[in-house]
């Protein structure tokens, strides 16, 4: 029989997972796994759950949002196992889930880690910690993964965003340095995302032919600090018309990044809040994951 490691996170999202617990396992079950499951109860727990079991089993799944995905593939890189990985969806915001075509049901999402196929994926490297799908600084940084779905109306996230800003004193720009596989881009910016998905920070959507998710690169956007009160505006049509090489935006693709900034500047990956940094090294592992997706997605 095969073995397999389960790691929930039951206090994701509106723990709607909670009550499909038995339906997964029986899923598992009947496809032949004898299933270890491991609750989480604080930060970093999956991350060393995984790291020490994953030599004992066939396959890795996890149940949560994207923080819970993180520590679960941070985990198996530190394991050194090179083994398939499951993903349930059941998170808030499931940008990544939603970038690799996964069933946001959670029933269905059981089905295709027992039914699908894996898919080699990159993932990113920032410094000492990794990250699945976007490595994000400045003024959405936060806002992006804590504002309600419903208030992302039709001018999109961003562009809700910017709106809001009555007066240029209200925006808090970052300078920053980056050398994008050797080409130096510094500037004052107002946001900034290191990202491998279709959805870069929550913000803006990106157009599936342009995201590559084992190309072995990361997709760069920059959104430059305004000047003056008029420049909101170009951002925002910029943002709404996916203009992303236009003056006010910057975007490039990149395998190894290097960053200069502030040491205060906080940064998200994945969701979760990482300390700021004087310089940062960001490198791209290339196809260094194998997550089961729908066979068709493969």
């Amino acid at each position: 029989m095969k073995k397999m490691l389960f790691v929930m996170n039951p206090f994701a999202g509106q723990r709607r997972a909670n009550r499909c617990l038995a339906d997964i396992l029986g899923i598992f079950n009947r496809a032949g796994y004898r299933v270890t499951a491991h609750m989480t109860s604080c930060p970093g727990d999956a991350v060393g759950v995984v790291a020490d079991l994953a030599g004992e089993v066939d396959m890795v799944a996890c149940c949560g949002g994207d923080g819970t995905f993180n520590e679960t593939i941070s985990g198996l890189l530190k394991s050194g196992m090179d083994i398939p990985v499951g993903y349930i969806p059941a998170g808030s915001t499931n940008d990544f889930a939603s970038s690799l075509g996964l069933p946001l049901n959670i029933r269905q999402a059981a089905e295709t880690i027992v039914t699908g196929a894996p898919r080699r994926l990159d993932v990113g490297q920032f410094g000492e910690r990794y990250f699945s799908y976007v490595a994000s600084f400045g003024a959405f940084t936060k806002a992006s993964y804590s504002t309600p779905q419903n208030l992302k109306n039709a001018l999109g996230h961003a562009a809700y965003l910017l709106q809001g800003i009555p007066e240029l004193s209200q925006i808090k720009k970052v300078h920053v340095r980056l050398e994008l596989d050797g080409a130096a881009v510094e500037d004052d910016f107002l946001f900034g995302a290191i990202s491998n998905s279709t959805s870069v920070g929550g913000i803006l959507a990106l157009d599936p032919k342009q995201v590559d998710m084992q190309d072995g690169k990361f997709e760069v956007l920059l959104l430059r600090s305004p000047m003056e009160l008029g420049e909101i505006s170009q951002l925002i049509r910029a943002v709404q018309r996916q203009e992303y090489n236009c003056n006010m935006l910057t975007f490039a693709s990149a395998s190894h990044i290097r960053i200069q900034a502030e040491e205060d500047m906080p940064w998200t990956l994945d969701g979760e809040r990482e300390s700021g940094h004087k310089t940062i090294e960001v490198r791209n592992l290339h196809r260094a994951v194998q997550v089961i997706c729908r066979e068709e997605a493969t």
